[in-house]
């Protein structure tokens, strides 16, 4: 299986604090920070490259110092990155994290949402892949009507996607599999229920330390807890790995259940790193973690 991950790529600064501070000015004389590459293309990327399933990210990046540190890293762990570069500059954010798990994000680049892509490249790896990833960045919907050509599986994640928001409809349409999260969703379970109505083959909706919900094209649902015993240092990625992790054991032909299971696993490594992805994940671990915690 080869997998085309489309989009997204940035240069993250992250400051981590014990709780949010109040709304007033205030000095916090401690706050350990860290840098790292960010974005949910370069996280399911480096997750399912982690895991061995092959695949090819496709992003945009800025022709500067941090856009070089991005490529520099996703080569060192071995991901296949192709990418164009952003007259713009490398999307960069801003990310204050507290020990729950809780992110207050600022972007303080974005990526242009038009750019001159290379179509060709890009059509190409379309037509090699078995599954297309499409995430929600601006320029991914120019990609749309290349997806259309293919009769290939797309899969995407909404995030903290809110109901009946016009961004969101064109990566709803082109896809056959919809990741989402709760946070911003009143009643999750209906807004489930109407993708679903809308064609979907599989809609998975995450909630964070509170485990995921699933329903299926014949209308099943799915619970899975989140696992509690790993220590919360950064939760950055951590939709994405759940994401990968899914991923990766559905490729096997494993049932829903087992797959919400494997991607629980890789969710709670993540958040027990300060990287977007767990540093020594592998298919060999998490096969280990699986029979150890569910079998």
């Amino acid at each position: 299986m080869k997998i085309l991950v489309l989009g997204g790529t940035t240069f993250d600064h992250i400051v981590t604090l014990p709780h949010f501070p109040e709304p007033v000015p205030k000095t916090i004389h401690i706050a350990p920070f860290h840098e790292a590459a960010g974005s949910t293309g370069a996280g399911k990327a480096l997750c399912l490259t982690k895991l061995s399933v092959s695949n090819t990210l496709y992003s945009v990046v800025g022709n500067d110092y941090w856009g070089k540190k991005i490529i520099d890293y996703l080569f060192s762990q071995k991901v296949d990155f192709i990418y164009d570069f952003d007259s713009a500059g490398t999307e960069r954010h801003f990310n204050i994290m507290n020990s729950e798990g809780d992110r207050i994000s600022m972007f303080i680049t974005q990526s242009s949402e038009k750019l001159k892509l290379n179509t060709d490249l890009i059509e190409t790896k379309i037509k090699e892949s078995d599954i297309v990833i499409l995430n929600i960045i601006p320029y991914c919907k120019e990609l749309i009507p290349l997806l259309k050509k293919y009769d290939k599986p797309v899969w995407t994640d909404l995030h903290d996607y809110t109901e009946n928001n016009p961004y969101h409809e064109p990566f709803i349409e082109a896809s056959e599999y919809v990741f989402l999260s709760s946070d911003n969703l009143s009643d999750y379970r209906n807004c489930m229920l109407k993708l679903i109505k809308n064609d979907k083959e599989l809609v998975v909706c995450t909630h964070g330390r509170n485990g995921a919900t699933a329903l299926d094209k014949n209308g099943k649902w799915y619970e899975q807890p989140a696992l509690s015993s790993f220590k919360m240092i950064d939760a950055n990625g951590a939709g994405d790995n759940f994401f990968s992790g899914f991923l990766y054991a559905y490729l096997k032909s494993e049932p829903i259940e087992t797959s919400l299971k494997y991607g629980t696993i890789c969710a709670a490594y993540c958040i027990n790193s300060k990287q977007l992805v767990y540093e020594n994940l592998s298919s060999d671990l998490i096969e280990k973690e699986y029979s150890r915690l569910f079998v």
